[in-house]
């Protein structure tokens, strides 16, 4: 639906009013539009700080983590949001089933947290934390 024909709808209810009055609440109505969509761009482009997937939901082949203690760590994603970033995921890590990870909101970079577990990381380098006391550096590999 294009601007003039909301406008058009709402002349009914305006009518009464002035020509100056119509003209400037067609201007207030522009406004909040483009407000609305300006919001909404800048909403999805502001999660592109997490990880993104190309992959399909549930493909582990597409994030897998390389550490320095030899192993490899595929995160899985779970469900994925409109701009393609993981927000919740698998990691596995070795035990069966793996730790279901849920994105937490950073100022920079990226952040998967589960029981026990959490993945600090910007871009391709991270790091893995078990508990308190075992952190292990790791690179992400597509």
């Amino acid at each position: 639906m294009t601007f003039d024909a909301i406008f058009a709808l709402l002349v009914g209810y305006f009518s009464p009013l002035g020509a100056a009055m119509q003209n400037r609440f067609k201007g207030f109505l522009g406004a909040a539009i483009f407000l609305s969509l300006t919001i909404g761009t800048s909403a999805a482009s502001a999660a592109d700080l997490g990880l993104v997937t190309s992959g399909p939901v549930g493909s582990c082949s597409d994030l897998v983590f390389v550490c320095e203690n030899g192993r490899q760590y595929p995160l899985c994603p779970i469900a994925v949001s409109v701009a393609g970033e993981v927000v919740t995921a698998t990691l596995h890590t070795g035990g069966h089933g793996g730790a279901h990870v849920r994105m937490v909101p950073m100022g920079v970079g990226y952040r998967y947290a589960g029981r026990g577990v959490w993945l600090d990381g910007f871009r391709e380098n991270a790091l893995l934390n078990f508990g308190k006391h075992t952190q292990i550096a790791c690179t992400l590999a597509h």
